[in-house]
């Protein structure tokens, strides 16, 4: 490691800019120019824009925004009550349900049944509504970036 004039520690690395083998190069592939990488980089830029603005993926957005919005407000109520009601009524969660379990004790495990029911749910409302067409989106993305010259 030597200093640079500007403060920065700078290192003496020889595979720095060297591209990785086997990444979709050609063997004679060559690290680009400044001017290339920007022009590449604006590409890209332009591609994610306007995959930002299409319909699908406004569709694969609203449908992941109808199935997060209410799940979380409901789990957060959920668990609001809970703390609430065991801070402010611990005669009500005190109240034996069976032997030694209370119905304190009962909703504190409701918590983790909750948690494991909207794991389940988000992942089945994923596969089943989302997955298909993000995955098409993604191609597409693809493709487009790739014939922009944005990915290789």
């Amino acid at each position: 490691m030597q200093p640079s004039n500007s403060g920065d520690v700078a290192y003496d690395d020889p595979w720095y800019d060297a591209l990785a083998s086997g990444w979709g190069e050609s063997a004679d592939a060559r690290v680009p120019s400044g001017r290339r990488e920007q022009d590449t980089t604006a590409a890209a830029a332009d591609v994610y824009l306007e995959v930002q603005r299409s319909a699908a993926f406004r569709e694969v957005r609203s449908r992941y925004r109808r199935f997060v919005v209410p799940a979380v407000m409901v789990f957060l109520t959920w668990y609001v009550a809970y703390v609430v009601t065991a801070t402010t009524l611990p005669g009500l969660m005190a109240r034996p349900v069976a032997g030694a379990v209370n119905l304190g004790m009962l909703a504190g495990l409701g918590q983790f049944l909750t948690t494991f029911l909207l794991t389940w749910a988000y992942a089945r409302h994923a596969r089943l509504r989302r997955d298909r067409a993000a995955l098409e989106l993604r191609w597409d993305t693809q493709e487009l970036a790739r014939g922009r010259g944005g990915a290789s």
